[in-house]
């Protein structure tokens, strides 16, 4: 993950935190930057396993290869 995206992912939580201290922490102010925060992570996430050339089954199967969403099954 890109030190940039990181900046950008902090900098979107310093503004949540302020948003939902203003607004208060059920108003659509509040709601609307945590959202911003998820898909920063979002895509922080999709650039980590698009470097690894792995879709995210396939990173999480190398992480649980016993779960079953993992197994392979023979014809």
């Amino acid at each position: 993950m890109s030190d940039n995206i990181k900046e950008r992912i902090e900098k979107e939580i310093e503004g949540a935190r302020a948003a939902c201290d203003v607004s208060g922490g059920s108003s659509q102010e509040c709601a609307a930057a945590w959202d911003a925060v998820e898909e920063l992570q979002a895509e922080a996430s999709h650039q980590r396993v698009k470097g690894t050339g792995k879709t995210s089954l396939e990173a999480y199967c190398d992480s649980n290869p016993e779960a079953d969403e993992c197994r392979v099954y023979d014809n």
